[in-house]
């Protein structure tokens, strides 16, 4: 069987594909059906507080991993991405990984502070938050990246992609929330940014650790993201606020980064535009931002930097924050390739190569 083949046909399958199956299982789970809970009964489970029997609720090591696990695979997984991160890269590709990385995190920015500002950033237009805004737009599809500037791109518009693994995981998104107002803590940051940081010293310093890690960033996704999926129901992914704040995050991600990342190409004397469209997408990992932000937000509670009805206002948008998020690593995936074959053309009609420093 090729189960593996069939996933990667889905557009962010790796994490898509295990989230959507984590919430299936979770919502038969929570209809409680007799037949299968009494299976359980009989297995010897032992009840939830509220007296039922679940599926996913059984203990051991099934429960840690497939429950109640996801904020340690996501740590796992920020630690080897942050070990992919080469401090010695090329001037040409760091120049453009710098650009890449900053006019898409400050269009994000923008784009989730005018929300803020016009709506509410909780649950505002379609019920989108300020957390699903910035996470979707600023964290970009690296694999996809690399794979769309290899064809039509320049060697330093895929060395690029060592720079733009700065803004994987959820550092970024708690930094700019921390610029909105939200009162988090040093130690929350610290809590964030430490798994990534180690990971960088340790891979910098050896290469063999680097190489010894480098298939952590891919291993724990589709596991984390079974995890988050678990504490999700699946009337969620068809909800129609969801489907649709979905799809306009996917397309604001392609059209509003993509277009200012060409701005800020051309403001630099750059020819090609290529590398500012292919990393106009958004990331099937930056589904585990919100839980990551709840987390922090649990810690900037028991500092007492936030109040817990503060607190529990991010633990209450994480299932259709990362629903919404999934949604719109989907919408990037089918529209960010078209922008580029399109780009790529038009460049072509101007004489220009993109495939030429």
């Amino acid at each position: 069987m090729r189960i593996k083949q069939s996933i990667e046909k889905v557009p962010g399958g790796l994490m898509v594909v295990p989230l959507m199956l984590g919430a299936l299982i979770n919502t038969i789970d929570q209809m409680h059906i007799p037949f299968i809970m009494n299976i359980l009964q009989a297995l010897g489970a032992a009840p939830n507080a509220d007296g039922n029997y679940e599926m996913l609720m059984i203990g051991g090591f099934t429960e840690e991993l497939f429950k109640t696990g996801a904020l340690t695979l996501i740590g796992l997984f920020l630690f080897c991405a942050g070990s992919q991160m080469d401090l010695r890269v090329g001037g040409r590709a760091l120049k453009k990984g710098i650009l890449l990385t900053t006019s898409k995190y400050l269009t994000g920015l923008a784009v989730g502070l005018l929300f803020g500002y016009f709506f509410d950033p909780m649950n505002g237009l379609l019920g989108l938050s300020t957390i699903a805004i910035i996470a979707a737009m600023t964290n970009g599809n690296g694999g996809m990246y690399a794979a769309l500037t290899g064809q039509y791109g320049n060697r330093s518009d895929v060395g690029a992609v060592s720079v733009l693994s700065l803004n994987d995981g959820p550092f970024l998104t708690l930094m700019a929330l921390g610029m909105m107002g939200s009162s988090f803590p040093v130690i929350a940051f610290i809590a964030v940014l430490l798994p990534i940081g180690i990971g960088m010293l340790l891979g910098n310093l050896d290469p063999e650790i680097r190489d010894f890690l480098r298939p952590g960033e891919l291993l724990p996704v589709p596991f984390f993201a079974f995890a988050l999926g678990a504490g999700m129901n699946l009337a969620n992914f068809f909800n129609p606020d969801v489907v649709g704040a979905g799809v306009l995050l996917g397309v604001m991600t392609v059209v509003l980064t993509g277009g200012v990342g060409i701005l800020v190409f051309k403001l630099f004397k750059e020819k090609s535009q290529i590398a500012p469209v292919a990393e106009a997408s958004t990331a099937g990992n930056a589904a585990a931002t919100p839980a990551a932000i709840a987390a922090a937000a649990t810690v900037a509670a028991n500092s007492g930097m936030m109040s817990a009805a503060e607190a529990q206002s991010y633990h209450d948008i994480v299932n259709i924050a990362t629903a919404q998020i999934s949604l719109a690593t989907l919408t990037t995936a089918v529209l960010c390739p078209i922008a580029v074959i399109l780009m790529d053309k038009y460049q072509r009609s101007k004489g220009i190569d993109g495939k030429q420093e």
